[in-house]
């Protein structure tokens, strides 16, 4: 009987769109997995990946994912995929047509956070329903999180200077 172990389980983390929750509120996020082809794996697991620029469209009933950048396995051969090429993202059908009830409202769009290895075989896009920030929600943004690291920085040195 086949046991799996414990680093089998554990989730390896490929990419991480780190410019979306700047650039965007995250109001829902979804897994989903995506279809790949040939090396593409290989260069996911490796992690040459980019979601800077992806997005994700729903057309004719099927979710595909726009202008993620996966790199060509560098041992593959001539058969190798094209790099922008849309892919296709696995989910149920029910939490197809909610996404696209979800997108058709004005100002919101679905974005990649983060491609993960689940279990140490399937690839799995976390799919977030977003609205754009304005550039004065930004600058809130980043006050906040500055106010934030000084209240923590003064913590810490009073405790420092407790003991």
């Amino acid at each position: 009987m086949y046991e799996v172990h414990d680093e089998e389980r554990a989730d390896q983390n490929v990419a991480r769109n780190r410019v979306a929750r700047h650039e965007y509120f995250i109001l829902e996020s979804l897994e989903t997995g995506i279809v790949l082809s040939g090396t593409e794996i290989k260069s996911v697991r490796a992690g040459h990946v980019n979601l800077r620029d992806g997005y994700a469209r729903i057309d004719g009933g099927e979710l595909w994912l726009y202008n993620v950048h996966i790199s060509p396995y560098e041992k593959g051969t001539h058969y190798n995929m094209e790099p922008m090429r849309p892919r296709k993202l696995l989910a149920h059908k029910g939490q197809i047509l909610k996404l696209q009830i979800k997108s058709r409202e004005k100002g919101l769009t679905l974005i990649p956070l983060a491609m993960y290895i689940k279990g140490g075989r399937r690839a799995k896009i976390e799919l977030a329903i977003a609205k754009g920030k304005q550039i004065h929600d930004k600058r809130d943004a980043i006050a906040s999180r500055d106010v934030e690291r000084e209240i923590s920085r003064t913590i810490r040195e009073r405790s420092k200077r407790d003991y």
